[in-house]
This record gives structure tokens, C-alpha cells and sequence, in this order.
């Protein structure tokens, strides 16, 4: 099973821009799927981006134009670059990573806080 630590959470005004990583271990990580997802507070949690071992990346429909996923294979890494924040998008943010054997780990989250 992967490991996933997430940082770079935190306070940010509306309209600037935080970027959240994930620093993984315990697998082979170019090789697995790594995604972003959030939970509001009172709302399901829900898929905010998505990058493939090969480097296809896919977003929610909320979140196209400002966010940006990629990953650095040399340091076993996730990111999301999210620009323009919205009050909206305040969420907890986990990491996420599955494997070539359907293997599903979560990171513990981040808080993501941006004020009106």
C-alpha cells in the first residue's frame, strides 16, 4: 500500500493561489494513478483532478481553467496548482493513489481555507 503525506494547505484570499503536494512512498509510484479530491464541509466528497501513470490529466468540471495536476516522478511527488480560489472551494483535500492492482490509498488531508 502507498503512503501519501500531503502539504501546503492553509488560509489564502479569494482570487490567489496555494499549491498542495503529495510526497508518496511505499510503492512504485510512476505506476500509479494519482488524484486530488475535496470534502466540504456538509457535501460528499468528490474528484477534483486526476493524472495517469502516462501523464493524462482530467478535472471536474469546477475547477477547469484554474487548477493544474501534475506529478514528478523523480521525487515521488503529487501537486495541484489552484489558482483563482474561490470561497467554494474550501475543502479538506486528500491525495489519492491507486495502483496497478486496483489498490486504493489516501493521504490524511489538508485543509484548504479561502475567504471571501
Amino acid at each position: 500500500q502507498v503512503q501519501l503525506v500531503e502539504s501546503g494547505g492553509g488560509l489564502v484570499q479569494a482570487g490567489g493561489s496555494l499549491r498542495l503536494s503529495c510526497a508518496a512512498s511505499g510503492s512504485i509510484f510512476s505506476s500509479n494513478v494519482m488524484a486530488w479530491y475535496r470534502r466540504a464541509p456538509g457535501k460528499q466528497r468528490e474528484l477534483v483532478a486526476v493524472i495517469t501513470s502516462g501523464g493524462s490529466t482530467n478535472y471536474a468540471d469546477s475547477v477547469k481553467g484554474r487548477f493544474t495536476i501534475s506529478r514528478d516522478n523523480a521525487k515521488n511527488t503529487v501537486y495541484l496548482q489552484m489558482n483563482s480560489l474561490k470561497p467554494e472551494d474550501t475543502a479538506v483535500y486528500y491525495c489519492n493513489a491507486l495502483d496497478p492492482r486496483l489498490t486504493m490509498s489516501w493521504g490524511q488531508g489538508t485543509q484548504v481555507t479561502v475567504s471571501s
